[in-house]
């Protein structure tokens, strides 16, 4: 016949104790790992840097050829400067969003 002692719920030491158990592997992995140079800090910084400077700087451009060859009451340059700033931007956001969810899919795969 089975026991029919009832079974505790986790107390709060224990989810205590996994969290801290959890928190010492992360330690021991990163340690395993080794800290990243600061040249991967600038590297971050490169991408996020051209991923907006690119965009500005070719609409830019784009806008002094349109000014060039088909002046106007309105400055293109002007316009598409802003187009190319909020462009850029956005992909920079992009960017750091996706390098974030994967950071944070790396970390849970570690974590179970």
């Amino acid at each position: 016949m089975r026991d029919q002692r009832p079974t505790k719920p986790p107390t709060k030491k224990t989810a205590y104790s996994d969290q801290v158990g959890a928190q010492a592997d992360r330690k021991i992995r990163a340690r395993r790992r080794g800290e990243p140079s600061i040249w991967v800090g600038f590297g971050m910084a490169g991408m996020i840097g051209w991923s907006v400077t690119v965009p500005v700087v070719a609409f830019a451009l784009l806008g002094l050829w349109l000014d060039k060859h088909y002046p106007g009451p309105h400055s293109w340059t002007l316009a598409l400067l802003a187009a190319g700033l909020v462009l850029g931007c956005w992909n920079a956001w992009r960017w750091v969003d996706k390098q974030d969810k994967a950071m944070r899919e790396e970390q849970e795969d570690k974590d179970e």
